[in-house]
């Protein structure tokens, strides 16, 4: 029986070497639709961010929430999205009392700590409909304070 060369063994030992990166990586790498959904999710965080701070404004400016998102002012630079970037309905909103007040939205996915930002924790959603309980606060007032 003849034994295998070397160059043969070192050509095999690449070969599975490559076959076990090329299988990693696609396990470990978005689809192109997988890091789409998430990159909507980011978005549709960043709208109720920003829908938080122009309802802290206004409950700051009218001592008050509103009844409803379509109350808030498009002046100050609080224009926040209202709708969600892909579908094109609206968040939810609900008043739950004098200075508190909920956030909802639909996600496609999980949160990913790898996308973690200073702040983001508070926004930590699983994939479906998900809402955020908010109190509202002066938003010129520091963090921590």
């Amino acid at each position: 029986m003849k034994r295998p060369s070397a160059n043969l063994i070192v050509v095999l030992c690449v070969s599975a070497a490559v076959l076990a990166a090329v299988i990693v990586g696609a396990v470990l790498l978005d689809s192109p639709a997988q890091a789409r959904l998430r990159r909507l999710d980011e978005r549709r965080v960043e709208h109720l961010r920003e829908l938080a701070y122009a309802i802290d404004a206004y409950w700051t400016a009218e001592d008050r929430l509103p009844s409803s998102l379509a109350e808030l002012p498009d002046e100050r630079g609080y224009l926040a999205e209202l709708v969600d970037p892909e579908t094109g309905g609206s968040y939810n909103y609900r008043v739950l009392g004098e200075d508190s007040y909920e956030l909802c939205a639909v996600f496609a996915s999980e949160t990913s700590e790898q996308f973690e930002t200073p702040f983001q924790d508070a926004w930590f959603h699983g994939p479906g409909r998900q809402c955020f309980e908010l109190e509202a606060q002066d938003p010129e007032r520091p963090i921590g304070r």
